[in-house]
């Protein structure tokens, strides 16, 4: 009885970079053994559900980690949510709260995050896009395919709650995209797509085999006014508002009538909250389709027209870019999501017009003050 009681206070001693709850267990322990009255609880405390998560988000220099960062600290408080990229972030970001190095290939680094920050949700955004992968398949491979399979293992050994996005790149030529639907063939023909649909599946089958608690949307393409694209098809819709905006002429590289899901990054961030604090038991599926709107460029010039109606818009076409933005559905089917856990967007094309374009002239006026 002696030596088990040293044992554990000598765990306890040095429990300093363990998760709380295995803290919690240890010191039960030790309080149990040292009662004469009492036995060896069978019930140790556990972490509860009320306690605030916290959360690591890889590649958060992308177009919605940063984004998501904000909105998570004003729900969960500013240093329980932990910003991460190779690259060094911008002063704002930087200022903004945690901030840390973390390489999704280094197994070693990325576990030792994990652990060091006591993480129990991680959002995995770091990927090489659909155009950009196309040029680099090897680093596509690399990134979206060996640095998921990081992310899964030491999901798994934690006991983590991770959020994977997918994307309308996961469908092909022979799906259906008018709606897509949940369940269909799938086989896209760019290795980003081929990497979503292998991240979906791993997700799956990590969580049946291993109780992982994996989540994924896929998400339309994504329209935002605070960051750069990050080398995607459906890219030019937040770039014709940079250029309506500073020059007034932009150069579109899909053609006018290629209608692909779109959707506004407020109700992307909202969804991607929404799935992630949904219960367990609500989710019919660990993979679920999102919608909001869908439209071509030139419903989109239109739009815009009624704002900026100097606006001129070219187009030259690129092969490669449209080759893949007419394997994607034009629409996808969310009913599951909008049952399961209440998924409702709230932006439809005027509405996200307006709020990008007051974005960004804001934004320049004050790039200009300063």
């Amino acid at each position: 009885m002696m030596l088990l009681m040293q044992l554990l206070r000598g765990a306890v001693k040095h429990a300093g970079s363990l998760p709380r709850c295995r803290v919690e267990r240890l010191n039960s322990a030790v309080r149990g053994i040292s009662s004469s009255s009492q036995q060896l609880s069978a019930h140790p405390p556990s972490c509860t559900d009320t306690e605030h998560p916290k959360v690591l988000i890889t590649g958060g220099l992308g177009q919605l980690g940063v984004g998501l960062a904000k909105l998570l600290r004003r729900r969960f408080g500013k240093n329980n949510v932990i910003l991460s990229d190779i690259r060094k972030p911008p002063n704002h970001v930087y200022h903004n709260g945690p901030f840390i190095f973390s390489d999704i290939l280094d197994y070693k680094n990325l576990r030792e995050i994990v652990v060091n920050n006591n993480i129990s949700w991680l959002v995995h955004y770091s990927a090489v896009l659909s155009a950009v992968g196309e040029t680099n398949v090897a680093l596509a491979k690399e990134v979206n395919i060996t640095g998921l399979h990081n992310i899964l293992d030491i999901a798994t050994e934690h006991g983590l709650r991770v959020f994977v996005p997918s994307t309308i790149g996961a469908f092909g030529p022979s799906s259906p995209r008018d709606p897509a639907p949940e369940l269909c063939v799938q086989r896209p023909r760019t290795i980003y797509g081929v990497s979503k649909v292998h991240a979906e599946l791993m997700g799956e089958y990590y969580h049946h085999r291993y109780g992982l608690d994996f989540r994924c949307l896929r998400y339309p393409g994504i329209v935002s006014a605070d960051s750069q694209p990050g080398g995607g098809t459906t890219d030019y819709a937040v770039q014709i508002f940079h250029a309506a905006v500073k020059s007034g002429c932009f150069e579109c590289y899909l053609r006018s009538d290629t209608r692909l899901p779109m959707m506004y990054i407020d109700d992307c961030l909202r969804a991607t909250l929404e799935v992630l604090e949904a219960p367990a038991e609500s989710l019919s599926s660990r993979t679920y389709n999102i919608h909001a709107m869908s439209f071509t460029p030139h419903d989109l010039i239109q739009e815009i027209h009624k704002v900026l109606p100097d606006l001129k818009v070219t187009y030259s076409v690129d092969p490669v870019r449209q080759a893949i933005a007419d394997g994607w559905p034009m629409a996808l089917e969310d009913s599951a999501a909008r049952r399961d856990w209440g998924w409702k967007h709230e932006y439809d094309l005027s509405e996200m017009v307006q709020s990008m374009l007051t974005h960004i002239s804001t934004g320049n006026q004050l790039a200009r003050a300063n």
